[in-house]
């Protein structure tokens, strides 16, 4: 029943946040600044990790320039506003991302993660939209962007401390990773969007998995970092929901 699914989905949340809370603190790892690619190239310090943010830049600005345009076909139209917000983090996550990447440290990192709280919270609400109940998607889309912000700030605040605590950032980013693929296994999609949702968790779990094997994949290709592809399936989720978008039922 609706009731049994929403009750499922409600209780896995809150086992998720009390997890957290009974989780030590997580500081953030000084040695995760530290990627495989350092190569200055063209006077741009880690030229490739920088570069390889361009597509999410692109596809960002494509995005937002179609939901503004309002063309026929659009499928998601009464969830514009998330759409647009969606693709607005992509955006702005390839430009935090660069400048990240152009000097790395926990200073630079809170532009990095900053819009990916944007993408991830405005992801989860258009699932929830075409999902479950599109009402509920667009009342719930500014309180979840409230949470992923405060999740940063919580983050900033116990850095600036000297005890930095990243639990409730891996929470924004990992819960709807989690909730959304047993949502899609629950629920049918409104707009038969459901193959392209599918592909998206595939990209971003490609994507998560060269990030961890960044060393790994930069001493055996030589010429390009895991971190780098990371970049490039992580611009290769929000394609594959743009062109989800465009396609007519």
């Amino acid at each position: 029943s609706h009731r049994f699914k929403i009750g499922l989905l409600i209780g896995l949340s809150i086992v998720a946040f009390i997890a957290i809370m009974f989780t030590p603190p997580i500081p953030q790892d000084l040695k995760y600044h530290a990627f495989a690619d350092q190569r200055t190239i063209c006077s741009i310090p880690n030229c490739w990790n920088v570069i390889s943010n361009l597509p999410l830049v692109l596809i960002g600005s494509i995005g937002m320039l179609f939901i503004r345009s309002r063309r026929p076909g659009f499928r998601l139209k009464e969830l514009s506003v998330n759409c647009f917000v969606f693709f607005l983090g992509i955006f702005l996550t390839g430009i935090g991302s660069a400048y990240y990447h152009f000097n790395p440290n926990n200073g630079t990192l809170i532009w990095d993660r900053l819009p990916m709280t944007i993408s991830f919270m405005a992801f989860f609400s258009i699932i929830i939209g075409d999902c479950i109940d599109i009402r509920s998607a667009k009342k719930i889309l500014w309180p979840l962007l409230v949470i992923g912000f405060l999740s940063i700030q919580y983050w900033v605040m116990t850095e600036s401390k000297g005890h930095g605590d990243l639990r409730f950032y891996a929470l924004v980013q990992f819960l709807p990773i989690i909730l959304i693929p047993i949502i899609l296994l629950l629920y049918q999609s409104k707009y038969n969007l459901k193959p392209a949702f599918w592909i998206i968790v595939l990209m971003y779990g490609f994507a998560k998995l060269f990030e961890a094997y960044d060393q790994e994949v930069f001493h055996s290709l030589k010429s390009v970092s895991g971190h780098s592809i990371k970049h490039v399936f992580a611009a290769l989720a929000p394609a594959v929901f743009l062109i989800g978008l465009q396609t007519k039922t």
